[in-house]
């Protein structure tokens, strides 16, 4: 058996939203900035910030992203080139807003022209057919990672395509896309690290994918291909809410990956991963779909102690193998979501969520849809020494202890207790029974308007 790898390889919402009452012509036009957070306030989607007590992004100073944007900081690009000139630089703290028009392709270059992983290996050396021979296990061995000239080659074209694929989110900052455009990022990777108070909201985040997966023979019992880019990614950040976004490998689906050495040609890794001592995270009324590994929670077993606090509800899962999410170290809180474990397009349910390295998740009110094939044992997972406690949650309709479920079948189990009691939980709803219905038209890009 080949041993899985844990590496890094509404209720409605209350607020009232209104569209500000200003006429709005391209690229930097201004908006009338108002608290989305006051009793009888209208925002625009633009400056909408987090509500109060809505998950742990909302702790402390709260979540606002932009919303203190001026006009000169206030951009809407529709091009590559044109969201890396509004991002700036990382280091610049002036709230801005980001407003994306349509599906920008990171795989182009600044004159908007598509690139291949063709263009990003030449003048590295690299060649897949030549990596292939010199790193076949049957002679190169299984017992250490690739080294030499094609290793080398691999990795210089690998961080040839992240130069470009890259975009680096600075603080204070809304990344939202625009109602109506079919707004997102195809190819690309939001990478969120070492800032404070970032909002994505309404994208489609599709196809991140690594033309240069690195092959390591020592990773599970038959060993793997990994690959980097996650759709988005948070390192070291702290105060993001994601909300209302899409994420999928479409129209780049596993299937249609080759195999070599025996192992899949992986070259997604995660759709929002949270490592590194992120902290205070609010991730709400996504979809994810048609993907493996899709939120990974704490890069090691080593990750910061203190941190890495995320707060997960009102979500669809749909199409996932994996990490929904796994969970390491933190206080993680994960209600109202919906898992639809059905087979779809290849993906098959490995497990939903994952509780190791003494992570403290609370997992209550949540909905399982699951074929008769499939078992409640299989919802849970964990590696004897992460918790899972709360309740309410649902299989097929029928309430189900599945804590209860997990460790009637393994020998490593899941404790039941937690040292921390949720109050971020605005929008919590006590019974999951309606989520698959409310959920299936309340989240995803394209519907905030």
């Amino acid at each position: 058996m080949v041993t899985a790898s844990h590496r890094r390889s509404l209720r409605k919402r209350r607020t009232i939203v209104v569209t500000a009452a200003v006429a709005v012509a391209g690229a930097g036009a201004g908006f009338l900035v108002l608290n989305a957070n006051a009793a009888s306030t209208s925002v625009d989607l633009y400056h909408q910030t987090l509500a109060a007590k809505d998950g742990w992004a909302s702790s402390g100073t709260g979540t606002t992203g932009g919303a203190k944007a001026d006009a000169a900081h206030t951009f809407t690009v529709s091009t590559r080139a044109q969201l890396v000139k509004a991002l700036g630089s990382a280091s610049d703290t002036t709230p801005r807003i980001v407003k994306i028009k349509g599906t920008i392709d990171a795989n182009t270059d600044d004159s908007g022209k598509k690139l291949t992983c063709a263009d990003y290996s030449s003048g590295t050396g690299y060649s897949l057919s030549a990596y292939l021979k010199a790193y076949d296990p049957s002679t190169y061995g299984r017992s250490k990672l690739p080294s030499g000239t094609q290793e080398k080659a691999r990795a210089a074209a690998q961080t040839k395509q992240g130069k470009n694929i890259i975009f680096r989110v600075p603080a204070n900052t809304t990344v939202v896309g625009v109602p109506g455009t079919d707004a997102g990022i195809t190819g690309g990777m939001l990478q969120i690290q070492s800032v404070d108070n970032v909002i994505v909201r309404n994208l489609t985040f599709a196809a991140t994918q690594d033309c240069f997966p690195q092959w390591d023979p020592t990773d599970g019992d038959s060993g793997n291909w990994n690959s980097q880019y996650d759709a988005v990614t948070l390192r070291g950040a702290t105060h993001v809410w994601a909300d209302h976004n899409t994420f999928t490998d479409a129209p780049g689906l596993d299937t249609s990956d080759p195999t070599y050495y025996g192992r899949q040609y992986q070259i997604h890794d995660g759709d929002l991963d949270i490592t590194k001592g992120s902290d205070l995270v609010t991730v709400e009324r996504n979809q994810f779909t048609n993907h493996d590994k899709t939120m990974l929670i704490g890069s090691s077993d080593t990750d910061s102690i203190g941190k890495l606090r995320v707060s997960i509800h009102h979500n669809v899962w749909k199409g996932i193998v994996q990490r929904a999410p796994l969970a390491r170290i933190g206080q993680i809180h994960i209600y109202n979501n919906f898992y639809d474990t059905t087979n779809l397009n290849g993906y098959v349910l490995q497990y939903s969520v994952n509780s190791r390295a003494k992570a403290q998740v609370i997992a209550e009110d949540n909905y399982w849809k699951i074929p008769a094939s499939q078992k409640t044992s299989k919802l849970f997972s964990g590696d004897g020494t992460g918790s899972i406690a709360g309740g309410g949650n649902l299989v097929n309709g029928t309430a189900t202890d599945l804590v209860a479920a997990y460790n009637a079948a393994n020998s490593k189990k899941l404790k039941t207790t937690v040292n921390w009691t949720p109050t971020l939980t605005a929008g919590l709803e006590t019974s999951a029974k309606n989520l698959p219905t409310e959920l299936a038209t309340t989240t995803g890009a394209g519907v905030l308007k």
